[in-house]
């Protein structure tokens, strides 16, 4: 199901149900951009510290919004022995425009071309994008339009409403009690917004929203304080429905906290630091925060990237890149579990990946998600009984054999290849630091460093000293390759970086306590000397 303003809150109720009934929950998010352009000490890089790392990409995600989530709710069928259902559905979001809301957010040209070259529908998202606010927003808009300090801000919607105002003034020049207009074309919280205004600026009119548009009758005063205060359209109660609507895809992303169901991504960091800021609060400076808040968010995370990363050299699959050839492996007879693994059938709403393959569209990549997962967890659990097939298997089975990797989500550049969100992170696996040293190479810089070693293998570079370099890369074969290569070399030396015979701050504490340790022993030989 492909899912935007018009559609989202008729299937809302229908959304609420299949999350509390299911098993888990596949996510996938497409963003108007990854990468704000952060160059210097700014760049990301595998000398980064989580800490670090998270200071760094929490510019861009303020910079970037979401133009798309994908959900894939998958839910074991009752009765039938390890077989899901899937349903998987789009939503194209666009940032809430109401009163004092006008978010910016920016478009990363390389993102829009790749989001291009997969059919993304750009025009779903930009005019009919399912509003979203988070609890801050939501807190401030509350604030307004419950006190009547709700204003239109905009220019458009300015613009809008005085024409709606001038068409319905004209019109009640003319028009008798009882009679009634339409005003065709506006829908979602937008219907509501209009109606608040026009209510607010005419005393003798009342206002309905039905299927074809806002309908507007003209009143008596007293007919009209009578709707005002004995329907069920009273001002306090609608006011809560415009927040409602204006609230949108947030209103679901509270239902899916509530329903804590375990989350499934590949390499889906990104997409939780977009939840927090778009859907719950502001990103906090702090990195511990921020951990803490999702892990009470969603108790249960489970990256299959990080899954696969670390079963994947045990079980002698070819190398992959991507999420799609994942899943192409699991579904080959390479799997050993292949024929035995669980079965995944698509609901009858969502038919449309049975046979079309729609990499990089959000559903289908959080579908593939979910079917990675549990095709994972089935080898897994082979492994453990060392039967195939591993009799009755169930989803909290599956759940036991991958409680190692819950909670630890993939870092793709950084000091650590993951984070844990139930926990202290675990110390770097990374290759050892290089330290390289140049002779008669006056003013080099960090970027010629780089390139001159990118034919051989590609490093982070940091500057030590005006002649010292570190050199750091994710591969181990690439440190030793590099080490046996430069052995020996005339101008570049490159060793192993130790902190306390290369650091310049030990090597300054070093000399300080040098000299004052020679000062302490000439003092004490000339006092000694002395009459």
């Amino acid at each position: 199901m492909d899912l935007g303003a018009d559609e989202f809150e008729e299937n809302l109720p229908l959304l609420q149900e299949l999350v509390q009934e299911a098993d888990f929950v596949g996510l996938d998010i497409e963003f108007t951009g990854l990468r704000s352009n952060l160059s210097g000490p700014q760049q990301i890089s595998l000398f980064d510290l989580p800490s670090e790392w998270y200071l760094k990409t929490r510019q861009s995600v303020q910079q970037f919004t979401i133009c798309q989530i994908g959900l894939s709710v998958f839910s074991a069928i009752e009765g039938e022995a390890n077989k899901y259902i899937a349903h998987s559905c789009n939503f194209f979001l666009f940032p809430t425009t109401f009163g004092i809301l006008d978010s910016e957010f920016s478009l990363q040209a390389s993102s829009v071309q790749f989001l291009n070259q997969y059919g993304f529908n750009y025009n779903k998202f930009l005019k009919n994008g399912i509003p979203y606010m988070n609890e801050e927003q939501e807190k401030k808009i509350r604030h307004d339009i419950l006190t009547g300090n709700w204003r239109v801000r905009s220019s458009p919607d300015k613009d809008q409403i005085k024409a709606v105002i001038d068409k319905v003034t004209r019109w009640l020049d003319l028009a008798k009690e009882g009679d009634w207009m339409t005003l065709p074309g506006i829908a979602g919280f937008q219907a509501f917004e209009v109606q608040l205004v026009l209510r607010q600026a005419l005393p003798d009119i009342w206002t309905v929203l039905k299927d074809e548009g806002v309908v507007v009758k003209k009143v008596s005063k007293q007919h009209r304080w009578y709707l005002q205060n004995t329907s069920c359209d009273r001002e306090s109660c609608w006011k809560e429905k415009i927040l409602l609507s204006a609230r949108g895809f947030s209103v679901f992303f509270q239902m899916l906290v509530k329903a804590q169901k375990p989350l499934v991504g590949h390499n889906m960091m990104m997409d939780l630091l977009h939840l927090h800021e778009k859907f719950f609060r502001p990103l906090p400076e702090s990195y511990d925060q921020f951990k803490q808040n999702i892990h009470s968010l969603f108790p249960v995370l489970i990256d299959t990237k990080n899954v696969t990363k670390d079963i994947w050299k045990e079980m002698n699959f070819p190398r992959v890149s991507n999420l799609s050839e994942v899943y192409e492996v699991l579904n080959s007879d390479l799997n050993p579990t292949k024929n035995s693994g669980p079965e995944i059938v698509h609901a009858s709403r969502c038919e449309k990946y049975v046979k079309t393959k729609c990499p990089h569209e959000a559903a289908y990549d959080a579908f593939l998600c979910g079917s990675v997962l549990l095709k994972v967890a089935h080898l897994l659990l082979q492994k453990i009984h060392g039967i195939d097939p591993v009799p009755e298997s169930s989803f909290p089975q599956y759940l036991d054999v991958l409680a190692p990797y819950v909670n630890q989500v993939n870092l793709i550049r950084a000091g650590v290849p993951k984070i844990n969100f139930s926990g202290p992170d675990y110390p770097s696996i990374r290759p050892p630091i290089l330290i390289l040293s140049i002779k008669r190479w006056p003013g080099v810089s960090e970027q010629q460093v780089y390139h001159k070693f990118q034919n051989l293998c590609k490093f982070d570079v940091r500057r030590l000293t005006r002649s010292q370099f570190l050199l750091l890369t994710n591969k181990f074969k690439d440190a030793r390759n590099v080490l046996k290569e430069y052995r020996g070399h005339p101008t570049l030396c490159i060793s192993l970086y130790r902190y306390w015979r290369h650091s310049p701050d030990v090597n300054c504490v070093l000399q300080v306590c040098g000299i004052v340790t020679a000062w302490a022993l000439l003092a004490f030989i000339f006092g000694r000397s002395g009459p």
